[in-house]
């Protein structure tokens, strides 16, 4: 198989955390040069014609898109340990757990920075200032909703480390690279400590 990614952004690098989360290796990695455009030419366009990363090509040359699709096709082929859930109920919350942060908190992140960072708007045009920092007070109070989750259990589904850690920890990770973002800073001690926890990981 062979896995076409971009290291530091948010989506590719779930996917290879929970690679390393199940110990997968002897997958080929293609890094697509996004400022360069590399998403958009047609070699990449043939794999995914909506221009996104990452992407896994089969070993049948079918190509796989979606970061949660990738990782639901890697959770069949190798499913110990477990990531997404052992029966219908767990696997039904830890999926809720990882939507909420996804659709929430990542993607306000993503929004905010693609639309206030300057070193973005080759990614975004046009850029709309006041609609990033809007998603930046959104992703706050997601962040703060989080935290008070975190409060109530050590891990973003509950008792146990799943996909949705995965989620929540690349999100905070953009969201500190390019928001200068620090819970702890930002009165969220229990969203802050369990960054510091994954991060040793």
């Amino acid at each position: 198989m062979r896995l076409y990614t971009s290291p530091r952004a948010p989506n590719p690098r779930r996917v290879a955390m929970f690679m390393a989360a199940k110990g997968i290796t002897g997958i080929e990695t293609v890094e697509v040069d996004l400022n360069a455009g590399g998403h958009r030419n047609p070699e990449f366009l043939a794999l995914n014609p909506m221009g996104r990363i990452p992407v896994l090509v089969l070993d049948d040359g079918r190509a796989l898109s979606e970061t949660r699709a990738i990782c639901t096709y890697l959770e069949g082929l190798y499913p110990e340990p477990n990531l997404m859930g052992v029966d219908a109920t767990e696997r039904a919350f830890i999926e809720m757990a990882d939507r909420r942060v996804e659709l929430h908190l990542m993607l306000e992140i993503a929004h905010c920075v693609r639309h206030t960072h300057p070193g973005l708007a080759v990614l975004e045009q046009p850029q709309f200032p006041e609609f990033g920092a809007a998603q930046g007070r959104k992703m706050r109070d997601t962040a703060r909703w989080l935290d008070g989750e975190l409060d109530k259990h050590p891990y973003v589904a509950g008792e146990r480390f799943t996909i949705a850690d995965i989620t929540a920890f690349c999100a905070l990770e953009f969201a500190r690279g390019l928001m200068k973002f620090r819970p702890g800073e930002e009165g969220m001690p229990h969203l802050q400590a369990w960054r510091d926890r994954m991060s040793k990981l």
